[in-house]
């Protein structure tokens, strides 16, 4: 097998792991295999139309990668400015830690919460211990890379513009927020996997993973507001409740180290910083027996919630789908989607950044003005934003964990496949988004008055129309037909492209309520254009027989 740069360097460390009575070679060999099983692409069921050709070895999270070093860039005047050490780096930290832990809750949850190969290696001669930490190293192989896409064209300038002790500041700062953020992940599935038991377990966990999303999201918010500005200049009042804030804790000691400034709080916050993590990890080495054994509860089924078909959603079926052919895709699709716990593993947190996305513009709204203020602006338009979870979740519908029951495609009398698409797009419809825009409306209304229902409806069927527009995502390759571990391939240079076209559809909406009657009108043709680019968009896919 091949050996890993990574792995050569990770021997330098290796009396350090013995000393914790690791089995170093043995977990060498687990992370060598599940190195080389990261790099290799498992074949779909059709090579369909024009697949890229790939190294065997190629690892797509890798390649992945420089969408970060492009997100980096937004990071630069955070260590180039002077103005204020704490302030900068805090956001800094702030931002880099909702990133890698967003990653950490979509990408990395599986690994972390994987129970597969303890039936292989436990019954060979590996010790728990060795296979556990074997797993965490894993993880954090993949943080480190992640963690320096982001942060290492920052600090390079960062070391130029401040010296030598920056860079000796971030990496140290950056080895402990990792850290933090493993831990604190597995700290929180692990109570999870105490209290609860069976399917119960495996959906509820999915709800953690929004509200992780959502108090990743207001935590940032919080941060942000733990500064105030006067007269142009910032200003920090230390209080109690900021030691509740990570990203404080990191960017304390380049105050201290850079700035010299020097007082109790600050001192209290770089300790912090430096003892938590350890801590935390040392809590988790211990707690991880438990952890591991609590995890063999993700493998029983029993206390299953057998999910019964809703009334209304087979009203909805009659009166959106246009014939039996496209009901039964669409109750297909809908089991699919419901029951694709990797599928919402994935999807879910965007969900909750959704949720919590437009209020976050309306609270910053009334804190730079007031209430009243926005309640007569058009800050509704905000809602919008929700929008933002329809490209990942689109570029997500090709993927299963059970794509090699995909030769039921060939089998099946089926000869056009446009209403398999558009089935999956309704479920998709149906089940993710209208949920999101329904709780958003209803807030909204509350907010700014039924005086926006014809707002609401156009952002509806800009939704649907945006939704046809990012289904050239699934274009040659069926839905739910290739494996997860082809998702970190699936493009994210495209999404965020794809994203700016809420700007575009927030902008036009926007200029249509300075018209007279232009909302009404432009509804009108919203709905026309929506009409005509579904039937068109579904005319051109291919008969695959």
């Amino acid at each position: 097998m091949k050996n890993f740069k990574t792995l050569r360097f990770l021997d330098f460390f290796r009396g350090l792991f013995e000393r914790f009575g690791i089995n170093y070679t043995v977990m060498r060999k687990i992370l060598t295999v599940k190195l080389t099983m990261d790099g290799r692409r498992t074949p779909t069921i059709f090579n369909q139309q024009a697949k890229k050709k790939k190294k065997p070895e190629e690892n797509g999270f890798i390649k992945s990668l420089g969408m970060y070093v492009l997100l980096s860039l937004m990071l630069i005047p955070f260590v180039v400015l002077e103005h204020s050490l704490l302030y900068q780096m805090s956001i800094f930290y702030g931002i880099v830690m909702f990133l890698v832990m967003t990653s950490m809750i979509s990408d990395f949850s599986n690994v972390l919460l994987d129970v597969r190969d303890k039936g292989i290696l436990l019954t060979k001669p590996v010790d728990k211990k060795t296979l556990n930490v074997a797993k965490t190293v894993h993880i954090c192989i993949y943080l480190v890379f992640l963690t320096a896409a982001l942060t290492a064209v920052p600090i390079v300038i960062g070391t130029f513009r401040h010296g030598i002790l920056f860079l000796l500041l971030s990496i140290i700062s950056l080895i402990l927020v990792n850290l933090f953020i493993v831990v604190l992940t597995a700290i929180i599935y692990y109570f999870i996997l105490r209290f609860f038991d069976g399917e119960k377990l495996k959906d509820i966990i999915n709800y953690v993973q929004i509200g992780l999303s959502i108090s990743i999201a207001v935590g940032y918010q919080v941060l942000a507001r733990a500064f105030s500005f006067v007269d142009m200049k910032i200003t920090f009042t230390p209080s109690w409740w900021q030691f509740f804030i990570p990203p404080i804790w990191f960017g304390a000691p380049y105050e201290i180290f850079l700035k010299q400034h020097s007082d109790g709080y600050l001192v209290s916050f770089s300790l912090v910083a430096l003892v938590i993590p350890i801590v935390s990890i040392i809590i988790y080495t211990r707690m991880m027996p438990s952890f591991e054994r609590n995890l063999q509860k993700l493998t029983n089924n029993s206390g299953g919630s057998k999910r019964r078909e809703r009334t209304w959603k087979n009203g909805l079926v009659k009166v959106i789908c246009r014939n039996n052919e496209e009901r039964i895709f669409f109750r297909f699709a809908d089991h699919m989607m419901r029951n694709e716990r990797e599928f919402r593993l994935k999807v879910y947190p965007a969900l909750g950044l959704s949720l919590v996305f437009p209020f976050i513009f309306l609270f910053n709204e009334i804190q730079m003005n007031s209430y009243a203020h926005m309640v007569s602006s058009k800050w509704y338009l905000s809602i919008y934003f929700s929008c933002l979870m329809i490209p990942n979740a689109i570029t997500m519908l090709k993927y299963s964990g059970k794509y090699k029951g995909a030769w039921i495609y060939q089998t099946a009398p089926i000869h056009n496949l446009a209403p398999f698409y558009s089935s999956v797009l309704k479920v998709f419809i149906v089940n993710l988004f209208l949920p999101v825009y329904i709780v958003l409306s209803a807030i909204f209304i509350a907010i700014f008055g039924v005086k926006i229902i014809d707002d609401l409806l156009v952002v509806f069927v800009s939704a649907i129309l945006y939704t046809v527009i990012c289904s050239n995502y699934l274009k040659g390759t069926l839905p739910f037909s290739e494996s997860f571990e082809d998702a970190l391939q699936s493009g994210g240079l495209k999404v965020i492209l794809a994203s700016l076209c809420i700007a575009a559809f927030t902008g036009i909406h926007f200029a249509v309520t300075l018209i007279p009657y232009g909302v009404p009108l432009y509804l009108i043709l919203l709905v026309a254009a929506t009409i005509f680019s579904w039937k068109l968009a579904y005319k051109t896919v291919w008969d695959f027989k």
